[in-house]
């Protein structure tokens, strides 16, 4: 079942790719691969044993038994979820292009069915060197899809990106050889752990860029203002998850020692990030760039979290794993919804959009409401089990953290605000519809994960660790 989760999408992007089909039929067969993706996630959810926890539905074949390299994939209570985050957003991501109407739509569909298949296989991947090949793969379609489907700054934002992650990816790729050979297996479920502090180091390096993290997070803004709205969802929402997932799979769980004598510098720049991100949100004039910084505050919050190695810290960060996920790719959607209505994305020349748009003010202010972490909602719960897991290995941090969640209501409020109320802005038209049902199609589904969330958190938070103690599993490194 795991590698089907992988193959399916990857064979579906070789037929729209290679069958003479018209664009309906393209876009028609992509989203039914994702749609069954989702199907067949539902189906590992129903019988993943959670009770047992641990991996399963592995599925091991040897690929160079000289350097014990093998193809092995299966999944972890954790990786569930980031696996269903995955494949819902990559859904919703897949049916708004082809909503859209985007050029050359068979080339479009086949790169974002290849690089649903991809994501999958980093959350699945159980050899280093397999994680490596899947982690890289990435690279491939959102290099094309950035560069090709892009805005008219384009080409400097997909050069940005390619070249702050194949830095990380080259240090990455050293620190996996230099470790896997040390070990004499790249089998993570068999090697052991590593007390060397460079190796550590170039995994850290690797994360924090593809996360980003500050400072590296130079890439971030124009890649997620110039890529189209459902490429920026998957960016935001899903390819930083591979990240975190790196540092909590990896990072923390390999390298015990490293991870403790960096514990203090790694929060630290977390938390500067959490503070910067939030204070560029508040700050930037459009609607992209107060996402895309919202993100750059978020992946800090989560790299505290799964740098805390506690119980509260790790379970915290796994459902803020998805919670920001499906809030992130929620409004970038929203916000290419919002653009081709004005033409724009400038908060300044937005407002009054609530008046006669009554779907679209609900979608958006609920999100809002839901990325306000308002008590009872989702990302209450995640952020409160980070701060408090923070809070165990200093008040500093959690203080840091608390600032940030203040101005973190200062941002929101004001996308809010600069959308839906206000005066109606020079860029909104009285001919402006609504949002049209297939828009609904899209954002709905995602509204309706964070919501069954915020009803019952407990459904990740108690169900991504052996036992519901996540310190213990990656002390165990997860064996």
């Amino acid at each position: 079942m795991t590698t089907l989760l992988i193959c399916l999408p990857l064979a579906a992007a070789l037929i729209v790719w290679v069958l003479p089909m018209n664009p309906v039929s393209a876009g028609s067969l992509a989203l039914l691969a994702a749609l069954a993706e989702v199907g067949i996630w539902i189906q590992l959810l129903v019988r993943y044993d959670f009770a047992q926890g641990g991996l399963q539905f592995s599925d091991q074949h040897t690929w160079f038994s000289d350097l014990n390299v093998s193809y092995h994939v299966g999944v972890y209570g954790f990786s569930v979820w980031l696996v269903g985050l995955t494949v819902v957003v990559m859904a919703a991501a897949i049916a708004y292009g082809f909503w859209a109407g985007r050029e050359r739509l068979r080339a479009y569909m086949g790169l974002m069915l290849f690089l649903n298949g991809a994501i999958v296989g980093v959350f699945v991947a159980q050899d280093l060197l397999l994680f490596y090949a899947f982690f890289e793969a990435i690279l491939i379609p959102l290099y094309v899809l950035v560069g090709v489907w892009g805005g008219p700054g384009r080409m400097g934002a997909t050069l940005k990106f390619i070249l702050y992650t194949m830095a990380g990816s080259l240090l990455m790729l050293a620190s996996i050889v230099v470790y896997g050979l040390s070990q004499h297996t790249f089998d993570l479920t068999q090697i052991g752990e590593s007390s060397s502090q460079w190796i550590f180091l170039g995994f850290v390096a690797a994360f924090a860029i593809k996360a980003p993290l500050f400072p590296l997070h130079g890439w971030l803004p124009d890649a997620y203002r110039e890529s189209s709205p459902e490429v920026a969802a998957v960016l935001s929402g899903v390819v930083s998850k591979a990240a975190a997932y790196g540092f909590l799979r990896i990072a923390v769980a390999k390298f015990p020692q490293p991870a403790h004598d960096f514990r203090a510098p790694i929060l630290a720049l977390a938390a500067i990030g959490l503070i910067y991100g939030s204070l560029l949100a508040f700050r930037a004039p459009d609607l992209r760039g107060v996402i895309a910084y919202s993100s750059l505050a978020q992946m800090g919050l989560i790299t505290m979290g799964v740098f805390t190695v506690n119980d509260l810290g790790l379970d915290g960060s796994v459902l803020q794993m998805v919670n920001h996920g499906l809030v992130s790719a929620t409004l970038f959607l929203l916000a290419g919804m919002v653009e081709r209505r004005t033409l724009t994305g400038e908060l300044g020349r937005l407002g009054g959009m609530a008046r006669g748009r009554p779907a679209l003010a609900t979608v958006l202010l609920t999100t809002g409401v839901i990325a306000l972490a308002v008590p009872l909602s989702s990302a209450f719960a995640g952020e409160f089990l980070i701060l408090a897991g923070v809070f165990q290995r200093g008040w500093g941090w959690a203080v840091a953290g608390a600032v940030a969640i203040v101005l973190a209501a200062m941002y929101v409020l004001r996308l809010v605000s600069a959308v839906l109320h206000r005066d109606v802005g020079p860029a909104v038209s009285d001919s402006a519809l609504d949002l049209r049902p297939a828009e609904l199609g899209v954002t709905v589904p995602l509204l309706a994960c964070l919501l069954a969330l915020s009803v019952w958190p407990a459904a990740i938070t108690q169900h991504s660790f052996r036992g519901d103690h996540g310190a213990a599993d990656v002390a165990a490194q997860f064996k």
